[in-house]
């Protein structure tokens, strides 16, 4: 493929097709999820390839005879792992006499995490990859193409060039320059603090040990993880998307963005929480556990994520998809953003429409949301706590 911008479009059958530091020059090197080594391990592993419906075609745009922009783009046949749900439009377009798959999905699989989808340094190629996105989806007889998970920014971007703009809520914790954990406990209002410590507290009273282990010293426990993550996913959603040769891969090529919260009793594991570390945020991406123990899952995955990013001076906490139980636990509402180019002008219209109906649905449930958050009155905006974060 060619444009007069640029000497070549690639459509790449595989992120091992171009250098490792090409990539992630243009990916910034801060978001572990778009790094060459992240997205070449879900290939690598089994994770994310054609047989379980993630072909990649990652779009790398070259101008003499340099990279200047990317995007992880996967053709799919079917809507799994997005977590931005449009089954329901490919269910109405099938009964409409369309086709809907395959389609195109520019993102991370498996990733609800909000970061950068057009890779490029400079705004002028970042404007020409979105615009070369739609029209690799004209040129390949597709439905539809779907960006999920961008900033708001390009968001924007998508919806000038003609995408549909779709919104989300999530849960993010974000440290106001908190001492420590009981800095952060007397932000919030007295009923939730005593709920929390009494939750942290059932936990040691369980004989449970919590070990909070980064890089390194966490890859033993990540050696063994794979059991504790199938049977969660068995018991929870009953689809293991990660392969065990992915969790291995990850001990080997991104041990040091890791962090690992261990639960265990009398030595055996009984679960831990998965994270990774990039820039300012600590992501928690996967909790796995062989047994369930009463508040185990909040004390991994909330309460030591948060009293690790407060010692190391960390700005966020993400913790993935769904949860208004995190709200309790203050994690704030915040908005996700995915774009959505449809080929069909009748399905994109009935699509706009759901869209409208949707948004304004998800501003009254913010509003909603943002009034149950459980912070003392005057909490979090206090100036002195913002002051305390780490530059």
């Amino acid at each position: 493929m060619r444009c007069d911008t640029f000497d070549e479009v690639l459509l790449l059958g595989g992120v091992g097709e171009v250098a490792a530091a090409e990539w992630d020059r243009l990916a910034g090197g801060v978001d572990p999820f778009t790094s060459h080594a992240f997205l070449a391990l879900l290939e690598s592993s089994g994770s994310a390839t054609a047989r379980t419906g993630w072909r990649p075609r990652h779009l790398l745009l070259r101008r003499g005879g340099r990279a200047v922009a990317a995007a992880p783009l996967w053709l799919k046949s079917h809507s799994l792992g997005e977590y931005v749900f449009d089954q329901a439009w490919a269910e109405a377009w099938t009964r409409a006499g369309g086709r809907y798959y395959p389609k195109l999905q520019v993102a991370v699989p498996f990733t609800p995490v909000t970061g950068r989808r057009l890779l490029a340094a400079d705004p002028a190629d970042r404007d020409a990859l979105a615009r070369a996105l739609a029209a690799t989806a004209a040129e390949l007889g597709v439905s539809s193409l779907h960006v999920t998970f961008c900033t708001e920014e390009e968001a924007q971007l998508l919806g000038a060039t003609g995408f549909l703009l779709r919104r989300g809520i999530q849960f993010h914790w974000r440290n106001r320059g908190y001492r420590d954990f009981a800095d952060f406990l007397d932000s919030l209002r007295s009923d939730k603090r005593k709920t929390i410590r009494k939750e942290r507290e059932a936990v040691r009273r369980a004989g449970v040990t919590i070990e909070v282990l980064e890089g390194p010293a966490a890859v033993p426990v990540l050696d063994a993880f794979f059991p504790h993550y199938l049977a969660t996913v068995e018991r929870r959603w009953g689809n293991a998307y990660l392969t065990r040769a992915f969790f291995a891969g990850l001990a080997r090529d991104l041990a040091d963005r890791l962090l690992v919260v261990r639960a265990s009793r009398g030595g055996r594991t009984l679960g831990a929480a998965l994270n990774l570390i990039g820039g300012d945020t600590l992501y928690g991406r996967l909790w796995g556990a062989l047994e369930e123990v009463p508040f185990l899952h909040f004390e991994c995955c909330y309460y030591a994520a948060l009293e690790f990013a407060i010692g190391r001076g960390l700005a966020r906490v993400e913790a993935g998809a769904q949860g208004p139980h995190k709200l309790l636990r203050g994690y704030e509402p915040v908005w996700t953003w995915s774009a959505h180019w449809l080929a069909d002008p009748a399905l994109r219209a009935a699509v706009a429409a759901f869209l409208a109906r949707e948004s304004r649905a998800l501003e009254e449930e913010m509003a909603v949301l943002r009034a149950a958050l459980p912070y003392r009155e005057g909490e979090p905006i206090r100036a002195e706590r913002e002051a305390r974060i780490r530059p």
